[in-house]
């Protein structure tokens, strides 16, 4: 079989490394590719993911969106035909989704965040699949085009497959040059580009917060030039800007707080045992909600809230789970009279 995974963006090369690394170990065919946007490449070097780097983003406004979709989706296509894949699968990947519907390739979701925008929502109603975590209520999901046999849950959270079998390594803390008796944080901006995000002042509070605290590291992992270099413009030496991709999750790990506007590295630091607060200002999600009313995920309202101290405790991954899980539920996908091709 062949199979197209499609990264869009710096979570997606994570999420789909265990599914990837399934269906190579099944014999199968892979093609991955990508967009250029914030870490999602440097991250697929990072992770050793052969991949063909297609289009960029779009930008945050709709009609820069729909240009850079149109672009990227026609110059996939002839990658794409080329390959002639039997499956196409990818986290809420609009160019997958329209170039898999002109081809007739049967196409798989994943996704963790219910209130997508449009262009997310015509991913699903085109998808034959779409995995998503079982603390989202079913009838949200319906409402954006997944519902029946097309809507399938699994347990825990997306993080916890990809990072089963996770140890942390501590070549991140050297690169970086961090202090080990310094508290630790690692901050994440919010997604200033996407069709969810919305005004959140609370971040640059936080930044100026950590900027100032006595004793405290705090290392900022920017989605866009733009958040890296307004961060390095407040010359603290308190606050570290990497200039490329990091191991993040080892980061986490050995963190001893993790505050983010973004969801899956307030994810990450749940499935690692680190004490994170989310500053995200758009809609709550089933998932944050869940961990919310577990005391897993804390609100923050104010960077007063922040107990910045050391924690204890050995970094690593709390609930792994086997991510043949999400290969099943990808493999659905496909025709039920589907056959591999004879050579």
């Amino acid at each position: 079989m062949k199979v197209w995974f499609d990264c869009t963006a710096a979570a997606h090369p994570l999420v789909l490394k265990p599914v990837i690394d399934r269906f190579k170990q099944r014999g199968d065919e892979v093609l991955v590719t990508a967009r250029e946007y914030g870490q999602t490449v440097g991250i697929l070097d990072l992770l050793g993911i052969d991949h063909i780097v297609v289009g960029a983003h779009g930008g945050g406004s709709k009609l820069g969106k729909g240009r850079a979709l149109a672009s990227r989706s026609f110059k996939l296509g002839r990658i794409v035909w080329k390959f002639r894949p039997d499956l196409a699968v990818g986290h809420g990947s609009v160019d997958l989704a329209l170039v898999s519907a002109t081809f007739l390739i049967p196409s798989a979701q994943l996704q963790d965040y219910e209130f997508a925008g449009l262009q997310r929502q015509l991913a699903f109603r085109i998808a034959k699949r779409v995995l998503v975590p079982d603390t989202i209520p079913p009838e949200r999901m319906a409402k954006v085009g997944a519902k029946g046999k097309k809507l399938v849950q699994y347990p825990g959270l997306k993080e916890d497959y990809y990072l089963a079998g996770f140890e942390p390594g501590e070549a991140v803390i050297r690169e970086l040059g961090i202090d080990r008796e310094r508290v630790l944080v690692v901050v994440r901006p919010p997604p200033e580009t996407s069709e969810y995000h919305a005004d959140n002042p609370l971040y640059e509070q936080v930044i100026e917060n950590l900027a100032g605290a006595e004793g405290v590291t705090a290392v900022v992992i920017p989605r866009t030039e733009s958040q890296g270099a307004a961060a390095r413009g407040r010359n603290s030496p308190n606050l570290i800007v990497p200039d490329h991709a990091v191991d993040a999750q080892s980061l986490i790990a050995y963190a001893d707080l993790v505050v983010s506007a973004g969801g899956t590295m307030n994810r990450e630091a749940v499935a690692l045992g680190t004490p994170v607060y989310t500053t995200f200002a758009g809609k709550m999600g089933g998932v944050d909600e869940a961990l919310i009313d577990e005391g897993k995920l804390l609100v923050l309202e104010s960077p007063d809230q922040l107990e910045l101290v050391k924690r204890t405790g050995s970094p690593g991954a709390r609930e792994p789970r086997d991510p043949e899980i999400l290969v099943e539920g990808v493999l659905g996908a496909l025709p039920e009279n589907w056959a591999p091709p004879r050579d």
